[in-house]
């Protein structure tokens, strides 16, 4: 597992990674992978994404076209009534 050191981070943006990694019940180094983890995708997750995509065009290219047009707000609430 690598190793990341970073230098000359802002004080306020160093408090607000201090007070929310104490909010979190982390260390600094913890919450800092984690905002990582959320922030940057892997290839893996990219591959996930790309495979997640594809199964969601798949579903689209099978899904029944409408030919007729769905009524109206309007006319539901007359037919509605009509009971």
């Amino acid at each position: 597992m690598a190793t990341l050191y970073v230098e000359s981070v802002p004080d306020d943006l160093y408090e607000a990674l201090r007070a929310q990694a104490h909010s979190n019940r982390r260390s600094i180094s913890a919450e800092t992978i984690s905002l990582l983890e959320q922030m940057i995708p892997t290839r893996r997750e990219l591959e996930r994404r790309a495979a997640f995509y594809r199964r969601v065009r798949q579903i689209r290219k099978r899904a029944p076209r409408r030919t007729a047009p769905s009524p109206s707000a309007e006319q539901l609430q007359r037919e509605d009534r009509r009971r």
